[in-house]
């Protein structure tokens, strides 16, 4: 494809991609296509027609764990059944928490909750302690909330309003479905609204969260406990984990020391009604087609979808949660080739060492900061492709052909969670994987201080070997210096080599780095695009990753014997062309870290002078920037 050399001086973004976003139809279940979302796409169908050869018989399985994953997947699909039974498994449920009588009746409800995965008046978990990295601390994180932000709640937010509004009716509809009378559906959804509301008062926005080392908040377990008067916090805990640990890690403390202050008037009724509706809404995912489709009009009006996932798609997606790794393993095996991912690997080296020496010419930080930053650069853990195991309670996850999809589902649920929480008291293990390898993504671990690259992204646009290394690099090579440079973001740069939450700069130095990050906050802030404007302190991890990652890809790309600049930046703009529906892009506005894929494709590339240089770039070009405003940081 020849590129319009003229055009990229007005748009990379549009000269790259125009004419493929002239013609690209998002998919009708889907909110986006385009870069990332082809790729899972693509996946999605080659992984289909895996697991129905698999049904069939046509493949040979050796893997106990993904005999498990057909067996369920075969439940799944039995849509017959799932009907017949409809909602009778479910309002046993449902039932059992609306006959509680007292806050210690409702108590037993939450722990079960928390036992099965569903949603919870708080969330706790098992993760490394951000200040001893190699060991498990017990966190205590607020509720989910129904919109998908604090900011959504806010006076004259209309589409929060239109929101709750389709929730409420998709809740009251509900609701019926599974027996209730509609003044008793109605009078329940109205109590839930009621607290979710209060919830969101007093809970911190994904702004403010994205620095997430304030997050970090360590309290003495009796102090935890004492903010729930209407619970028995310890016994919730020692279920869980077996015991009480000496500090709990909070991560919003306002919400929890105000927990009290949610149930003065009818807390008891809120409280039972939040948490049957909140269940109801969950449970309505592995119950009858019917049953989903209803409990779909919210999911539909927040992402702008059309129509939901066939049936067939959202089985497989179910049940492959629950069987992730054994999945994501067979397609790294059958698809990720040996020269592939040493190839990988090369660049995943070469992209360290481009870092390091970028680091050794540093002319704003003092030696002693830069010898602490190739410290963490040199124990970096990388994993590419596909793990070599997974993790030991797949083998226990057995399926009963005999009971009920429902049945079957919340016992290999209850099995998952149970695993999570018995890695209280046990060492960290940095290899294990958080991402299955058929997921077209990447990241980095701030606690585990590594990187990983499933083989999901590593093909076209990303990287082929049918590709120049030029456009390697400036797709796959930009990935991978960008989630390095997450190690040295607003985030990462407060984590030392250990993943542990430490001041490893000078004073003078992290002054510097703030003034930086800050420049990259004013450059992005308030920027247009569709029916807002970019967050700059929302997103300003991501914004510091792609700028480090796309100047250190243009750097490694240059010991290469021969390389053209123009096909990096070209392949760049590529793996960012994007189509989404209104609704979806004016949420990940509010939420998402990440910036607009059109704006990362464009405004990065102005703070490299190599860009204006191969372009020949003037004064009065919309992607010229004056040297003097041009961000550089990594």
């Amino acid at each position: 494809m020849t590129i319009d050399r003229q055009l990229v001086k007005e748009d990379l973004y549009q000269a790259v991609n125009g004419d493929w976003l002239k013609t690209a139809v998002i998919p009708n279940d889907k909110s986006r296509t385009g870069g990332f979302s082809v790729l899972a796409d693509e996946l999605e169908e080659t992984m289909l027609s895996e697991v129905d050869q698999m049904l069939a018989g046509n493949v040979e399985l050796e893997d106990e764990a993904l005999l498990e994953f057909v067996k369920l997947y075969r439940l799944a699909l039995d849509q017959d059944s799932r009907t017949k039974i409809g909602v009778q498994e479910a309002k046993k449920i449902l039932d059992w928490i609306l006959k509680a009588e007292d806050y210690e009746n409702l108590q037993d409800r939450i722990y079960q909750m928390i036992e099965m995965g569903w949603t919870s008046p708080f969330n706790l978990s098992v993760s490394p302690d951000l200040k001893s990295a190699k060991e498990h601390a017990l966190y205590l994180d607020v509720p989910n909330l129904i919109l998908p932000d604090t900011t959504y709640y806010q006076e004259g937010n209309k589409k929060g309003q239109s929101l709750l509004a389709t929730y409420e009716k998709q809740s009251q509809a509900l609701l019926e479905k599974y027996g209730y009378s509609s003044e008793i559906a109605e009078l329940l959804v109205q109590l839930a609204l009621e607290l979710d509301k209060d919830f969101a008062q007093k809970q911190k926005s994904r702004e403010v969260l994205a620095d997430y080392t304030k997050q970090y908040n360590p309290r003495p377990s009796n102090e935890v406990i004492a903010y729930f008067n209407n619970l028995k916090f310890d016994a919730i805990i020692t279920g869980l984990i077996g015991f009480v640990p000496e500090n709990i890690i909070v991560t919003q403390v306002e919400f929890f020391e105000a927990w009290n202050s949610f149930f003065k008037e009818d807390g008891f009724k809120k409280l039972q009604a939040w948490l049957l509706v909140r269940v109801a809404n969950d449970l309505a995912n592995i119950l009858s087609e019917e049953i989903r489709q209803l409990a779909s009009q919210y999911s539909l009006a927040l992402s702008g979808n059309p129509e939901v996932q066939s049936f067939k798609k959202h089985a497989y997606y179910q049940v492959k949660q629950v069987f992730s790794q054994p999945v994501g393993m067979y397609y790294g095996k059958k698809y990720f080739g040996p020269k592939a991912k040493a190839d990988v690997q090369e660049m995943v080296d070469q992209m360290i060492k481009v870092y390091q020496d970028r680091l050794n010419q540093n002319d704003w930080l003092s030696p002693e900061t830069i010898e602490k930053a190739i410290q963490k650069l040199a124990a970096f853990e990388v994993l590419v492709g596909y793990p070599d195991s997974y993790p030991a309670y797949y083998s226990y996850l057995k399926v009963d052909s005999d009971q009920s999809y429902f049945k079957n589902f919340c016992q290999l649920q209850e099995i998952i969670v149970a695993h999570h929480f018995e890695k209280m008291g046990k060492k960290v293990d940095r290899t294990e994987w958080h991402m299955p390898a058929d997921m077209v993504n990447a990241y980095y671990s701030p606690s585990g201080n590594l990187i990983c690259f499933p083989a999901a992204i590593l093909q076209a646009p990303f990287y082929s070997l049918d590709q120049s290394r030029s456009q390697n690099y400036g797709g796959i090579g930009a990935v991978i210096a960008h989630e390095i440079s997450h190690a040295f973001d607003n985030n990462g740069a407060k984590m030392d080599a250990d993943g542990n939450i430490n001041n490893w700069w000078t004073e003078e130095d992290f002054r510097s780095f703030e003034a930086k990050a800050q420049a990259m906050i004013d450059q992005w802030d308030g920027i247009p695009y569709r029916q807002g404007s970019v967050n700059g302190r929302l997103t300003v991890s991501e914004n510091i990753a792609d700028c480090g990652g796309l100047t250190a890809a243009l750097q490694a790309l240059k010991h290469e014997s021969d390389y053209q600049v123009d096909e990096f930046f070209y392949n760049w703009a590529r793996i960012w062309c994007q189509k989404a529906r209104p609704e979806f892009e004016a949420m990940l506005l509010q939420i998402d870290v990440h910036a607009p894929a059109e704006l990362r494709a464009n405004i990065q590339v102005r703070n490299l002078d190599e860009f204006h240089q191969e372009f020949a770039t003037k004064e009065g070009d919309s992607m010229y920037l004056a040297p003097e405003k041009r961000v550089r940081i990594w």
